[in-house]
């Protein structure tokens, strides 16, 4: 099971200045199963997918098991919406494991599952497939902290520290960390584009992204500060971690840690 423990700081602080809340988790010794939506509110074919997104944890597939994450693309805003949650890294990414698929063409909504462009996710094979992964033993593990930098009683930061360690994995092949703040239960009216008029829910939106980073002799130590949004909500906020193969897209293993509030 990934442990999860919590730590709250109460500083005595005048009003207005920084507190800070720090919680921390680690990946069970089995694989956790990465899930990447490749979506965008300017298709009219991603809200289905972004509902089953959400969906999973309902359905059973808790953090331990599945590591999902909303990844919104920029290459739809032409049309007339801009997605708020769309970043150019997204984009990078997915054309990134389109090429080491030597896939022809990128498209939304996409799902890859750990690394891997998989087209039944509305099937069976899902579940089939998660348990699967569920039942390898991990070939690293991945250990997560947080300090939630608050001011004036409002988040506006993550301090992240990232300890990871190959298990059973080739210490000289080419392993790399990447890191990602994420938010639950965002909401759009959108007013253009081919999804004008609708309001579209979103859960596990990826908003700031680090990485790649790199293993030294199978190890890796980082702290990274991630900026929340402006209005973020902390309850419904937190921090991913995975570790991938550069070569070949193999993910190793994956962990989230939803905010102490979580």
């Amino acid at each position: 099971m990934c442990m999860k423990t919590l730590l709250f700081v109460f500083l005595a602080m005048p009003l207005g200045t920084a507190q800070a809340m720090q919680c921390s988790a680690q990946s069970p010794r089995t694989t956790t199963a990465l899930v990447e939506l490749y979506t965008s509110e300017g298709c009219d074919s991603c809200p289905p997918a972004d509902r089953w997104l959400s969906s999973l944890g309902p359905r059973g597939f808790a953090p331990n098991r599945v590591v999902p994450l909303a990844l919104h693309v920029d290459y739809w805003d032409y049309i007339g919406w801009k997605d708020p949650y769309a970043r150019a890294a997204h984009t990078a990414r997915q054309r990134k494991m389109a090429r080491l698929a030597r896939a022809a063409m990128v498209y939304t909504p996409q799902v890859l599952l750990q690394g891997q462009d998989f087209r039944g996710w509305r099937s069976s094979a899902f579940e089939e497939t998660v348990a699967k992964i569920n039942a390898r033993p991990a070939k690293a593990k991945i250990s997560l902290s947080m300090e939630m930098r608050l001011s004036s009683g409002r988040p506006n930061a993550f301090e992240v520290g990232a300890v990871a360690e190959l298990e059973g994995a080739p210490v000289d092949a080419p392993h790399e960390l990447f890191l990602g703040a994420y938010e639950n239960k965002l909401v759009t009216e959108v007013k253009a584009g081919e999804n004008r008029g609708k309001t579209l829910p979103h859960d596990y939106v990826v908003l700031q992204w680090v990485g790649p980073l790199e293993f030294k002799a199978g190890k890796l130590a980082e702290r990274r500060t991630l900026p929340l949004l402006p209005k973020a909500v902390l309850a419904h906020s937190g921090v991913a971690a995975f570790v991938q193969n550069r070569a070949t897209a193999e993910v190793l293993q994956a962990l989230m840690l939803p905010s102490c509030k979580g």
